[in-house]
């Protein structure tokens, strides 16, 4: 299978070196600035391709990796082109096949939304972690086999979801990356307000957020979760509260209603009414009246 693919930024980058040092066929990159995609051909080893029609004349399936809001509007640059028979992918992990390429299956091509469940952060270094990837696969089910097949044998764990279902699973992704760097952040500034400078703050906070992190997944949260939420010890979490502004407060509050869920699941004989009281006043948590 011969693949090209039309984007040079870093997941297309990622994907064409992974595809390379696991022997296989990129056919070469195509970018609308033509630097990035001859940097892109020389860091993969593969070829520079000059236009859209020589890339997908040469291709058997084409990865779009250009941004979720350009994707449709590649799509309609190639969508009268000779794609009977092609894979056309995509990567974005909101958009599912049928909202990228509208009306594809008029073309006789075959559309999928194949999304790495990582972050791609890094033009030239994330290749390396991709072998350790989740890829998320949507799309028409008459070769979903085929492209899922491209990444089990490279050993990647490969899962499908529905169409329908994409908005969600994107939105837990980014829960899950991007919304633990806020949290994060967060503690750092209050580490700040206690004297500490940026630097000694993440250093300081490196072992409980790597360590926490290696827990959850070896043993799940319920069996991870530590802290004042937990052993619903009021006093704590009400000087807590104190100690915040009323953002922060804001935020502290819905996520200890997370933590004391989870924490009823691991200590169910614990009662946490005194908790869930604190919570509920209207002096630290009320939405409505900020």
């Amino acid at each position: 299978m011969r693949t090209g693919i039309i984007g040079a930024g870093k997941v297309g980058c990622s994907l064409g070196k992974y595809f390379r040092l696991n022997d296989l066929e990129v056919t070469g990159y195509y970018d609308v600035n033509e630097n990035l995609a001859k940097e892109a051909a020389d860091f993969t080893a593969t070829a520079f391709i000059k236009d859209l029609d020589t890339i997908v004349k040469e291709s058997d399936t084409l990865f779009l990796t250009v941004p979720d809001d350009l994707i449709t509007i590649v799509w309609n640059q190639i969508k009268d082109m000779s794609l009977e028979g092609k894979f056309i992918c995509h990567c974005s992990g909101a958009l599912s096949s049928g909202d990228a390429f509208p009306g594809i299956d008029k073309c006789g091509a075959f559309g999928y939304s194949v999304h790495p469940l990582f972050a791609v952060s890094d033009k030239y270094n994330s290749y390396k972690e991709l072998s350790h990837a989740y890829f998320v696969i949507e799309g028409d089910e008459r070769h979903r086999e085929d492209v899922a097949g491209i990444f089990r044998n490279l050993g990647n764990e490969v899962c499908y979801i529905a169409a329908e279902d994409k908005v969600k699973y994107h939105c837990a992704a980014a829960v899950c990356s991007n919304h633990v760097v806020a949290l994060i952040q967060e503690s750092l500034s209050l580490m700040q307000e206690c004297g500490f400078d940026e630097e000694s703050a993440l250093k300081a906070l490196a072992p409980i957020m790597l360590g926490n992190m290696q827990h959850i997944v070896e043993n799940g949260t319920v069996n991870s979760l530590t802290g004042p939420v937990e052993r619903a010890d009021v006093k704590t979490v009400e000087k807590h509260l104190n100690c915040l502004n009323k953002s922060q407060q804001m935020l502290y509050c819905l996520l200890s209603e997370i933590l004391i869920s989870i924490g009823e699941k691991k200590n169910p004989e614990r009662d946490y009414g005194k908790l869930k009281d604190i919570l509920d006043n209207k002096q630290y948590c009320n939405i409505d009246e900020q």
